[in-house]
């Protein structure tokens, strides 16, 4: 059987008013470091599968400040529907507000068929750090089919829009030279950020897998690729550190 479920949380200067967790998507508010509220996302139950419809909804209030996580990497499996499984984040940001969106990998795992789905809409003075990670089958098999989807609105203009397919729905050359070259670990770091405005960032290679692109926005995106999952989050770690802290 099928699950459809809708994980919902806001967050306010003074708290989190809504902290709604739905079927295998549980809401915690955990222990977070500086001035933001942190919530972390924890898996109930083995998902998605297909069939499933999964939602994750964000809702940060004017001033406020929000961590928001998972325990532990998403897994997408095969069920017994042999309908793709959807997972679909929506993000909200307003004015001098900001969000960390930080989930850890989501692994597609052979014979499963997922689609996901992050839109962002921002305010002309929020912030944004958002991290995907897409880790192409468990160590030692074969993809399932993904395809992600990340849109971007900032002042309710156009930012980034971006999907990218992998596996045996996917169409060919995904692992070609010329896009992940037989790595297995693909990810992207967005930050969005005023500040940019006034001391933009380079375009730049960083590594031998990784590349920073400026965005008009103002923003920044991070895109890399890696062996393994391990690899990848260190890649992104550093540009993150880098981008936050320089």
């Amino acid at each position: 059987m099928s699950v459809e479920a809708t994980a919902r949380v806001v967050a306010t200067r003074d708290g989190l008013p809504v902290l709604e967790s739905a079927g295998p998507l549980a809401l915690r508010r955990t222990r977070a470091a500086g001035p933001y509220t942190r919530v972390t996302v924890v898996g109930a139950m083995s998902a998605p599968l297909g069939g499933d419809r999964l939602a994750v909804e964000a809702d940060v209030h004017e001033g406020a400040r929000l961590h928001l996580d998972s325990a532990a990497a998403t897994v997408a499996l095969p069920g017994r529907s042999p309908a793709p499984a959807t997972y679909d984040v929506a993000l909200t940001v307003a004015q001098d507000a900001e969000l960390r969106w930080l989930p850890e990998q989501l692994i597609s795992a052979r014979g499963s068929d997922l689609r996901m789905r992050t839109r962002v809409e921002l305010a002309t003075t929020a912030r944004l750090v958002l991290r995907e990670e897409q880790i192409l089958g468990r160590h030692g098999e074969e993809p399932g089919t993904l395809t992600t989807r990340l849109t971007v609105h900032r002042a309710g203009r156009p930012l980034l829009d971006q999907e990218l397919s992998f596996g045996p729905g996917a169409p060919g050359g995904w692992d070609g030279g010329a896009v992940l070259a037989g790595h297995r670990a693909v990810g992207q770091l967005l930050v969005v950020d005023p500040d940019f405005e006034k001391n933009p960032v380079e375009s730049r290679q960083l590594g031998e897998s990784a590349v920073l692109t400026p965005l008009a926005g103002p923003a920044a995106l991070v895109t890399a690729v890696a062996p393994v999952a391990l690899r990848l989050r260190r890649l992104l770690d550093a540009a993150r550190c880098e981008l936050l802290d320089g």
